[in-house]
């Protein structure tokens, strides 16, 4: 429960404390006098989006606390910060439109300041009935009052793996789409290397027959001469050499000296010999086919085309060809995946569509329920012939299927008519916004039960109603207060005669200024505040009507 709200240096109010108590709480007070202040500071301390010019002037700073003692502790989100004794959640508010928030003490996001005021604190005022006439807000209270949590979440995980899904497989498409020029040329390029039969050494030795072959005709007379001249002619180097040791061996007897330089000549020999076989050898390579210059020329520019394509040299081109081998095998393997991601899209589909009608059907049968207890709640809050009727509408699509959201297949409308003989049409076109009040309060009676936050303030939930419809509304308000604590800003004597508690806000001089104050009324104070809000004037008949109100709340 809400026990004590503090606020500083907020709008018009400088200092104040305002203490509420179990059950029923009204404000009152003149127009104006700072009641809506309140509940606005207390939003704020609940983490509502905070201003600069919200701050009193002249002051650099304004701080809202608001203390709650805590019953269910498990109805809080976790924060790891210990609540055990209650829990305080405070707001500071700089010039800046900065803020810092903390809960006991301890600094929190403001995301998590907010989550945790949404688990302790429902605030309803005129902006949140217009909330009512939005279909998500009414699906919410549905799925609320039939406590479709495990349902809808169930829905909210297989919408995002459909939707995750559906991404990957249209972006896969895609990417198919444009694998197919990519595999085409792929296999372009590593057939046309497949078909060159490169062999990693073989460039070099290609380049040097080519010097050969260019040169065919000076080497082969070059040698052909060479071999003349060594071995093959009439006085060849050979046999001329042949007759030098022959002449040199005849003398050798009579002159030892010549031994040496006939040694040196006989060792020459094999070496002209061995000379003359390699020439012979050469002789007979350069006897080539003329052609096999072209063949060879042919060879070294196909090499030099795919290098220029696929890398510097043949491994860097065989490389290549082995990488987009590679590639090409994991394109080919996409449609696999394209595949397995379709028959997964299938099934999370149907999934899906099942959790969806599961959870439709039970959309139909507590909003059936719900249609019950809100036409019971309107006629005692004064819509003696109301008719509610909660329509739980699938669309489709052009082909027929249903259109599906993170929230299901359903669309939730709420109709509404106040008067007998006119059927009900949507809320947004038949409710006013006294009606709307009403609609809102009475959805508040049955969710009640369900509703684990335990405070909630209305804000006006009384406008554009008086006379036995507000005291319908005030007996209303008085049996949800049986098991919440409430807050309830009004005009209406009715409502503030059945409080358990009644707060009086005013404005009052200080200096050249003002400042808020609130008084905690009972006995004759609270008689007089009743009678004020009966006439305006507290007259003697005003005072008696206002001693009667009360009297019948006892």
């Amino acid at each position: 429960m809400l026990r004590e709200l503090y606020i500083r240096n907020l709008a018009i109010i400088d200092d104040l404390t305002v203490r509420f108590e179990d059950g029923l709480n009204v404000l009152t007070g003149e127009t104006g006098a700072g009641k809506s202040i309140i509940v606005d500071a207390l939003g704020l301390a609940l983490g509502d989006r905070a201003q600069n010019d919200m701050i009193k002037a002249g002051e650099k700073e304004a701080v809202i606390q608001a203390f709650f003692e805590i019953g269910d502790v498990h109805a809080l989100p976790e924060t790891g910060i210990d609540i055990a004794d209650g829990i305080m959640l405070r707001r500071v508010i700089s010039g800046s439109g900065k803020s810092r928030a903390y809960i006991n003490d301890v600094m929190v996001t403001l995301q998590t300041l907010s989550e945790t005021g949404k688990a302790l604190v429902d605030i309803h005022s005129q902006h949140e009935h217009q909330s009512l006439l939005l279909p998500e807000k009414q699906r919410l209270i549905i799925d609320s009052y039939g406590g479709h949590y495990a349902e809808l979440d169930k829905v909210h995980k297989l919408y995002a793996e459909v939707a995750s899904l559906r991404e990957e497989f249209n972006a896969l498409t895609e990417r198919i789409k444009e694998r197919a020029h990519r595999i085409d040329l792929l296999n372009f390029q590593i057939n046309e290397i497949d078909s060159a039969s490169l062999k990693p050494e073989e460039k070099a030795p290609l380049e040097e027959e080519r010097r050969i072959l260019l040169n065919l005709n000076k080497l082969k007379d070059a040698t052909e001469t060479a071999y003349s001249l060594l071995h093959e002619a009439d006085g060849a180097c050979t046999e001329s050499l042949a007759l030098v040791i022959a002449r040199l061996h005849d003398i050798q007897a009579f002159d030892p000296g010549i031994t040496d330089t006939l040694a040196m000549l006989e060792s020459a020999m094999p070496l002209l010999e061995d000379a003359a076989i390699e020439l012979r050898s050469s002789r007979e390579k350069y006897a080539l086919d003329p052609q096999r210059i072209d063949e060879v020329q042919e060879r070294l520019d196909l090499i030099k085309r795919l290098e220029k394509k696929y890398g510097d040299s043949i491994e860097d081109i065989l490389a290549y060809r082995d990488s987009a081998a590679e590639e090409l095998k994991g394109l080919q393997a996409s449609d696999e995946r394209l595949g397995s991601l379709e028959e997964s899209f299938r099934k999370q589909s149907e999934a899906l569509l099942l959790a969806a009608r599961s959870l439709s059907d039970k959309r139909k049968k507590t909003a059936k329920k719900v249609e019950d207890l809100i036409e019971k709640n309107l006629k005692d809050l004064s819509f003696i012939h109301a008719q509610f009727r909660i329509n739980v509408i699938q669309d489709t699509d052009a082909e027929g299927k249903y259109r599906t959201t993170s929230n299901g297949i359903d669309r939730i409308e709420f109709l509404f008519s106040a008067n007998a003989g006119e059927p009900p049409k949507p809320l947004s076109k038949v409710a006013s916004g006294g009606e709307l009040s009403r609609v809102m309060l009475a959805l508040k009676s049955i969710l009640a039960g369900v509703d684990r936050v335990p405070v909630l303030i209305f804000d006006e939930v009384d406008a554009g109603i008086g006379g036995r419809t507000a005291e319908s509304v005030g007996k209303k308000l008085l049996k949800v207060s049986e098991s919440h604590q409430l807050l309830c800003i009004t005009h209406l004597p009715q409502i503030a005669s059945l409080a358990g508690h009644h707060l009086r806000i005013e404005k009052a001089q200080k200096n050249a200024g003002v400042r808020v104050v609130v008084h905690e009324l009972s006995g004759e104070e609270r008689q007089e505040e009743i009678a004020r809000m009966l006439s305006g004037t507290v007259t003697a008949i005003s005072r008696r009507h206002a001693e009667e109100l009360l009297e019948r709340t006892k």
